[in-house]
């Protein structure tokens, strides 16, 4: 298998499993309890925050562990609403990954208003926009992702970021596909709210965190026991925190650039495909490829048989191929985005790998082509 779907989800690392196995086994306790074992505990979580503090350059106590980015996400907007209701506006991102756009959507269920940003053809949010929406509205969040999850197009969250300070307003990134790819520095890019999904840079599924700026008042959405100091309730995913430390650890020491060159070399040797998004301000890790005139329900099928693994769209909405709201929403019609795949990368991918997959992508696009020309004659006769 050639896996080129780590934007849905990364495989693990290895040194992360040995890091939270003892987690599971014989370290076990309950690390709200009192006695000696469960002292210990505790203070691997508060490992595990100081390593995800320093991957972002935040402090400790800013780092809230949640089940992931989905969570975070909606617990940023939650506590906008809760904490300033006087201010009922809400502003994101027209490519934004529906755990902001189904919590945007309740906002407006529950009084509020929302305004979805433009893009241009690049996948960029068009900040003159966003101007114009801040002083029309008095806006109590912005929420615009990081880098997206089906482009890697990336934003300029630092310049969003003063022009949403400006206007009074706190900024909120979903960092899921940016952390552990990117270097990332909350304090230098004014971020009052950033979510991260450890899935994402080679952690386990169901545990991420949510940055949440000492500067800004938080309202925690899941109330209980008072875990997390009273901002997230619920006993501790204990091994899942380990992971996410230790995974945090690892990604300050990757070489991402050695991804991008795979990813580049697997772009030069792919034929009749166009590139979408900003073709410099992307992810290293993504290509976003539409070959015109292919279907990409077709294509997946063959490249699955073929052993590659790639998917149609976003995979975190659900396992069907469905139009993308995002290429929609950057200006392309619905046949240019049933033509397009996404291939993603990791650092535990390889050349051989890179090359293969285009090698084998090369293939299905001539066997899509051949099957076509088969029934085009077939029609004639």
């Amino acid at each position: 298998m050639i896996y080129l779907d780590n934007n849905a989800t990364t495989p693990i690392d290895p040194q992360v499993v040995d890091t939270m196995l003892p987690f599971l086994r014989e370290h076990f306790a309950n690390p709200s309890a009192a006695y000696r074992s469960a002292r210990g505990v505790d203070r691997a979580i508060t490992t595990a925050r100081a390593q995800v503090a320093a991957l972002i350059h935040a402090e400790p106590e800013e780092i809230i562990f949640t089940s992931g980015g989905t969570e975070s996400n909606n617990t940023a907007i939650d506590s906008a609403m809760s904490r300033w209701p006087e201010r009922k506006h809400l502003i994101i991102g027209a490519t934004e990954h529906p755990a902001i756009i189904e919590p945007a959507n309740r906002w407006q269920e529950r009084g509020g208003t929302v305004t979805r940003l433009r893009v241009n053809r690049l996948g960029q949010v068009d900040l003159d926009d966003l101007r114009t929406t801040l002083r029309e509205h008095p806006t109590a969040l912005v929420s615009v992702m990081w880098a997206n999850n089906e482009t890697g197009v990336i934003a300029p969250i630092a310049e969003i970021a003063a022009i949403v300070h400006e206007a009074g307003a706190l900024f909120h990134t979903d960092a899921v596909q940016a952390v552990g790819k990117l270097p990332i520095d909350v304090r230098a890019c004014g971020i009052d709210f950033l979510s991260l999904s450890g899935h994402k840079f080679h952690a386990p599924k169901g545990i991420g965190a949510l940055f949440a700026s000492r500067r800004v008042g938080f309202r925690p959405w899941l109330l209980g026991g008072g875990q997390e100091h009273g901002r997230r309730s619920g006993t501790e995913n204990v091994a899942g925190i380990v992971a996410l430390g230790a995974a945090a650890e690892l990604a300050l020491k990757a070489d991402h650039a050695a991804v991008r060159a795979l990813r580049d070399e697997f772009e030069s040797l792919v034929r009749d495909a166009s590139m979408n998004g900003d073709p410099v301000q992307r992810l290293g890790t993504t290509s976003s490829l539409c070959f015109p005139g292919m279907d990409a329900a077709g294509m997946l099928i063959l490249l699955d048989e073929r052993g590659v693994c790639c998917s149609a769209g976003s995979a975190c909405h659900s396992a069907a191929v469905h139009p993308s709201p995002v290429l929609e929403a950057m200006g392309f019609d619905a046949a240019h985005a049933a033509s397009t795949l996404r291939f993603s990368f990791s650092r535990f991918n390889t050349l051989d790998e890179a090359r293969e997959a285009a090698r084998l992508v090369n293939e299905c696009t001539a066997k899509m082509r051949s099957l076509a020309g088969e029934g085009m004659v077939a029609m004639a006769e």
